[in-house]
């Protein structure tokens, strides 16, 4: 205990937004100084050990092109950790990257996670961090993370409205006093959006795409409402009639259609909370409007489309995908703040 009081004064107290497709890592003082894909590429050894190859930017360029002993692994999906083992690897090489060494760590960490994640998920994120060398761990909700980094007051008693489009979920919540009055998480996020044009290529044009492929559509021609600028861009895949390579143009009206279904299920989730909603908090909502963060908020026209549908203004946070590390990194700063709004 007494070390790791001492081996604590000089670690760098971090705060982690443990995403789905992304881990960006915060340090006090210095602001984000990680941003890689939640990627780890592994060699299986001959008694289940797994060897890390690469973690981050490395690994991710290995997703869908590695030999058979190698496998590139997402260790978090829809939100929450899916293989433990690999997930706190990943943890201790981002916390040992920003420390610079290899031994004698032990930070206070922040991590975020979905709203609604369970005692076996919370205790899965604390001991893998741990397991990585925190000597304390705090949990925050991401769509209060994702309020603060946003630049909301969510101390006030006044009602702000957050929708967190994530890589695997997107939560949705309603925030006052330094908590969540309501709140909503589905497993829609980026993922199911690259998913979803997979399927829609699978299913029109005959023709496999993998998740890179699909996520570079999605970035060039995301598009959810309205005309829009009418652009298109060639595809690379493979018939799946003749299981050989095929090029194919894909319009923004074709993305349009594929994203359709996930989007609607995002609305038709943000139209319960605000039923769920109390009228006071509802009348500070009409004044206030609703703010988009995360990767799923720069989807083109997706703020419009909310628009429409719920006649409340809807703005876009200033750095969308940094808001959850953002809004950590300031409770981080504030230990008042960052025990009144733990989990």
């Amino acid at each position: 205990m007494i070390l790791d009081t001492i081996w604590g004064w000089f670690s760098k107290d971090l705060a982690i937004d443990l995403g789905t497709a992304n881990t960006l890592v915060y340090i006090r003082g210095k602001g984000v100084v990680i941003d890689e894909p939640s990627v780890v590429a592994v060699q299986e050894t001959g008694r289940g050990y797994k060897r890390v190859l690469a973690v981050g930017k490395t690994a991710r360029r290995m997703v869908g092109r590695t030999p058979g002993a190698v496998s590139a692994i997402r260790p978090l999906k829809d939100g929450v950790i899916a293989d433990f083992e690999v997930a706190q690897k990943m943890l201790e090489y981002f916390i040992r990257k920003v420390h610079d060494r290899r031994s004698f760590i032990r930070p206070r960490i922040v991590i975020s996670v979905p709203i609604g994640i369970t005692e076996v998920e919370k205790r899965a994120v604390r001991e893998s961090a741990e397991g990585a060398g925190a000597r304390e761990v705090y949990l925050i909700e991401e769509t209060m993370s994702a309020a603060i980094g946003a630049g909301v007051s969510v101390t006030e008693p006044i009602g702000n409205m957050i929708i967190d489009i994530g890589g695997g979920t997107t939560g949705i919540a309603v925030v006052s006093l330094s908590g969540i009055v309501v709140s909503k998480s589905i497993k829609i996020g980026g993922d199911k959006l690259d998913e979803a044009i997979m399927q829609y290529l699978k299913r029109n044009h005959d023709m496999l795409v993998g998740e890179r492929t699909a996520e570079e559509i999605k970035k060039k021609l995301g598009i959810v409402a309205g005309e829009g600028d009418m652009a298109s861009m060639q595809v690379k895949g493979r018939d799946m009639r003749r299981g050989v390579p095929r090029t194919i143009d894909i319009t923004t009206e074709q993305v349009k259609e594929a994203l359709r279904e996930p989007v609607q299920l995002i609305i038709e989730s943000i139209d319960q909370i605000l039923e769920r909603t109390p009228p006071e908090l509802a009348a500070d909502l009409v004044d206030r409007g609703i703010v988009l963060t995360g990767g799923g908020a720069m989807l083109g026209n997706l703020g419009q489309l909310i628009q429409e549908d719920t006649g409340l203004s809807v703005r876009v946070a200033e750095d969308p995908l940094k808001c959850v590390v953002l809004g950590s990194g300031k409770a981080l700063d504030d230990l008042y703040l960052l025990k009144e709004i733990s989990l």
